[in-house]
């Protein structure tokens, strides 16, 4: 079985090369897409490169634990969406924050401020249709060249996947929210 003895041989295939950025996707039903993303923060933050977090969903009432460490690390951070859909009282008005997120987003980006942009459950603007994957692909994959992105969220469509250089998909093999657990400060936000 793999994986259940220490290796032996170099796993790094021949012909490493650097490259000035990447594009990393995490996906999957699991939990730890924005976590990890998040952690990448910590870490680019750590290397010295200017960071923005762009949240497509989560509005500004939504207190993460990151979002407080990462402004107190000096990362640009924006929560411009209206909150989980199924709170909405009105899914038109969601859509058009989104769209306009989406274009501060691709701004951002353009601009060419960050070294390092999150576009944190930026999947569910493209498989809802609220974006067009098009302009999403287009935006990433034009980006200045020492633009790092990391996109997060269920369901990416293989654009999305075809775009990025790194994607890991999270999957749930069980959940305390599954047996009517809450999610709990600290753990989970």
């Amino acid at each position: 079985m793999p994986g259940t003895e220490p290796l032996t041989d170099d796993p790094r295939p021949d012909g490493l090369r650097n490259a000035e950025s990447l594009v990393l996707l995490l996906t999957g039903d699991g939990k730890g897409k924005s976590s990890s993303a998040f952690g990448m923060v910590m870490r680019s933050v750590a290397r010295g490169w200017r960071v923005g977090v762009i949240q497509f969903i989560k509005s500004g009432d939504w207190q993460v634990g990151e979002q407080k460490v990462a402004e107190d690390l000096g990362v640009t951070w924006m929560s411009l969406g209206a909150g989980f859909t199924w709170d909405s009282e009105n899914i038109e008005h969601d859509r058009r924050l989104a769209q306009e997120a989406w274009l501060t987003a691709a701004g951002i980006i353009d601009s060419g401020e960050f070294d390092l942009v999150v576009l944190d459950e930026i999947t569910y603007l493209a498989s809802w249709k609220w974006v067009d994957v098009g302009a999403i692909v287009e935006t990433v994959t034009n980006r200045p060249p020492h633009v790092n992105i990391v996109c997060t969220g269920r369901d990416a469509l293989p654009q999305l996947i075809e775009m990025a250089d790194t994607v890991t998909s999270m999957t749930k093999i069980k959940h305390a929210y599954d047996r009517g657990i809450a999610a709990k400060r600290g753990i989970d936000y």
